[in-house]
C-alpha cells in the first residue's frame, strides 16, 4: 500500500473514531442524566436536549471558522439566515 493511501486510510479512521466518540459521549451523558433524575420523569426532553447541545456546538463551529457566517453555514449545511437566527437565539452573535 502506498504511503498516500495509508494516510487516507488513517484520516478516514480518524473521522470514524470522532463520529463514534461523539455518539458515545452523547450516549454516556444521556445515561448519566437519567441516572441523576433518580426516577423523575422529564418533560420536553427532546427540546431540552437540542438546546443543551446546539449552543456549545454552534459556538465551537463559529470559533473554528473565526466567526465567518458564510464558512460556518457551508460547513453546517444550513442557510446563513438560519445560522444567524440560531446564533441570535443563543446570544452568540
Amino acid at each position: 500500500m502506498s504511503e498516500r493511501k495509508a494516510r487516507k486510510k488513517t484520516a478516514a479512521q480518524k473521522r470514524n473514531y470522532a463520529k463514534q466518540s461523539l455518539a458515545n459521549n452523547v450516549e454516556n451523558a444521556t445515561q448519566k442524566y437519567f441516572k441523576d433524575l433518580n426516577g423523575s420523569k422529564p418533560d420536553g426532553l427532546y427540546d431540552f436536549f437540542m438546546q443543551e447541545v446546539e449552543k456549545p456546538f454552534l459556538d465551537v463551529v463559529m470559533q473554528h471558522t473565526d466567526w465567518n457566517i458564510t464558512h460556518a453555514s457551508n460547513m453546517l449545511g444550513i442557510n446563513r439566515a438560519t445560522l444567524r437566527n440560531r446564533l441570535k437565539k443563543y446570544k452568540l452573535d
